[in-house]
């Protein structure tokens, strides 16, 4: 288990705007993702060293983002102004985190511009629709190529700040052992700083090492 993407929401001025901004205050240019059928979205990917990425999604006007709790997630967030939506853990074995939640992973993939398809399975979308500070999982296939991979970058994932309760994610992720998700064997060189929420729990800032120094977004 490890902290594989972040997702952010496009702002009023779009997708492709809200991914030049971002990238340029990283020192990296995002990459035109694609379409995402299934969610009625689309993304723009700005990779990040560690096999890592930022995923900046809008939602396109199709039934498809009426439907599915990802299209839903991103449209509530986007109508709110855009930002930090989420994180997303990459698992091993889905049916861990399938038992963590009662319920089976679903499907997902979009359709690069170069006309690759790229697939995966996630789970637990509705969960940070509900409780915003705790990530959903994602499972990649065995031999397909990462969405890290899909441009260059001088930029790392450093730490982040969530509004929430360190004893909250790790049961939802369920970890075991000493309390605090940044002092145990999980993604020790991530930096988790958790402050009590004065409203809605969730992502409130992202650390970056970046070429020209650390950012904050």
């Amino acid at each position: 288990m490890r902290v594989d993407h972040l997702v952010f929401a496009a702002e009023p001025d779009g997708m492709v705007a809200t991914a030049k901004r971002l990238g340029a205050l990283l020192g990296v240019e995002p990459v035109d993702g694609g379409l995402h059928p299934r969610f009625g979205t689309r993304n723009s990917i700005i990779p990040l060293m560690e096999h890592r990425f930022i995923e900046v999604v809008e939602v396109l006007d199709h039934p498809a983002s009426d439907k599915a709790p990802f299209g839903q997630a991103v449209r509530a967030r986007s109508a709110a102004g855009g930002g930090w939506l989420g994180w997303v853990v990459e698992v091993e074995d889905m049916s861990i985190a399938e038992r963590l939640l009662g319920r089976s992973a679903v499907p997902g993939n979009r359709h690069r511009p170069d006309g690759v398809e790229i697939c995966w399975k996630q789970i637990g979308i509705r969960g940070l629709m509900a409780d915003p500070q705790v990530p959903f999982f994602i499972k990649w296939p065995a031999g397909q190529e990462h969405p890290s991979t899909e441009g260059p970058t001088t930029a790392a994932l450093a730490g982040m700040q969530i509004a929430g309760s360190p004893d909250r994610v790790r049961e939802w992720l369920g970890l075991v052992g000493e309390p605090g998700v940044d002092r145990d064997e999980w993604e020790p060189a991530i930096d988790f700083d958790f402050a009590a929420p004065h409203g809605t729990p969730g992502v409130m800032s992202v650390k970056f090492n970046c070429a020209e120094g650390p950012v904050s977004i």
